[in-house]
């Protein structure tokens, strides 16, 4: 199999439709080459063999590839060799060039089989026994190949490692080219999903939106998104930590989920000779920091009812004690800005990309 290839071919007495060619041949043995049509933006679709989700590849980068590279789903980081990740919808398109070569050689063995007994038959006539075989060739007419109708690109990615250009449908981990995304880069990718969930309620039409606001949905995105930057950082500074120190699995000891809490992880890094997070982050956001994640605490294990703990980590908050707190919109989008400037912070303390 090819990308690349031309249209009629007859060298070998074959005729194939445009997009495929017989390549070569050593006896009974056919090499095809089927053209593989990019889309209008020049990409080349894949699909995982094991996940079966698509993603796409410039075309120019991924011919620029070694021969014998091993790919990387863009999602669950499955392997394989370049013809593993070929789309359903290009398998499709081999197999009908496939179907149009084995049916010409089959037909080109019964041209030879039937036209041989009937010359035989009629050259030597047996008295008393009387044979008629009449077999009519019918001319060849390849099918058209199937196009390639995939889902239209969004958004293209860059490596920063290799600056192979790749698309992807959905949360992804993985360079198709060089592996596991830096730590840096999965982060700011879940926090630029955080604001476009935001943005996508924003946009609803009023009347779903009142419904969805009635059932307490809102509700509970907005306390879905503060539980989400709790995450993205404890992920982002724990592989950090990791990558950097040495014996970090050691020194973390039985410090238990020490990067979600702030403080204790802003100590743990300065105890290691790196800048104090929070002189990096400021005072003002890291402030609105520890009430975040505090409030997501309280959320977590409370169902966010105001309790002693909350009052002692937070004693300029005006809440009563018993009393359920109610997060905002405008609390989520503050938020995650100051988890941006966290994660940034995070970043640059270990010079990670």
């Amino acid at each position: 199999m090819s990308f690349t290839g031309g249209s009629w071919s007859d060298k070998f007495g074959l005729r194939m439709p445009p997009g495929a060619r017989v390549a070569g041949r050593q006896g009974e043995t056919f090499s095809l080459s089927v053209e593989i049509p990019t889309d209008n933006d020049g990409f080349l679709g894949q699909q995982c063999p094991s996940c079966r989700a698509l993603f796409r590849l410039d075309a120019d980068d991924y011919e620029a590839l070694p021969d014998d590279i091993e790919l990387w789903c863009a999602y669950c980081g499955g392997r394989g060799d370049t013809g593993d990740f070929l789309t359903e919808q290009q398998m499709d398109r081999i197999q009908s060039a496939v179907g149009d070569l084995g049916e010409q050689i089959i037909g080109n063995a019964l041209d030879e089989i039937f036209g041989g007994i009937a010359r035989k038959s009629r050259s030597r006539p047996r008295p008393g026994f009387g044979i008629e075989v009449t077999y009519k060739s019918t001319p060849f007419s390849p099918k058209a190949l199937p196009g390639i109708d995939e889902e239209a690109l969004v958004r293209v990615r860059n490596c920063i490692r290799c600056s192979l250009r790749y698309a992807v449908f959905g949360e992804h981990r993985f360079c198709p080219s060089c592996g596991p995304l830096p730590s840096s880069v999965v982060a700011f990718d879940a926090l630029a999903a955080e604001t476009a969930r935001l943005d996508a309620f924003a946009a609803l039409p009023l009347a779903v939106a009142a419904v969805l606001r009635e059932q307490g949905v809102f509700d509970r995105l907005w306390v879905d998104t503060l539980e989400n930057l709790v995450g993205i950082v404890e992920v982002l500074a724990g592989n950090l930590f990791k990558d950097a120190v040495p014996e970090a699995a050691l020194k973390l000891g039985k410090k238990g989920n020490i990067f979600q809490r702030l403080d204790d992880m802003a100590t743990l890094f300065v105890s290691e000779g790196y800048e104090d997070l929070r002189a990096a982050v400021g005072d003002l956001a890291w402030s609105r920091l520890v009430d975040v994640w505090a409030i997501r605490h309280l959320f977590t294990h409370n169902d966010g009812i105001v309790d002693a703990k909350y009052v002692a980590k937070v004693p300029h908050s005006t809440a009563q004690l018993g009393q359920r707190l109610t997060v905002t919109e405008a609390l989520c989008r503050q938020a995650i800005a100051d988890t941006g400037v966290l994660c940034r912070a995070l970043s640059s303390l270990t010079d990670n990309p």
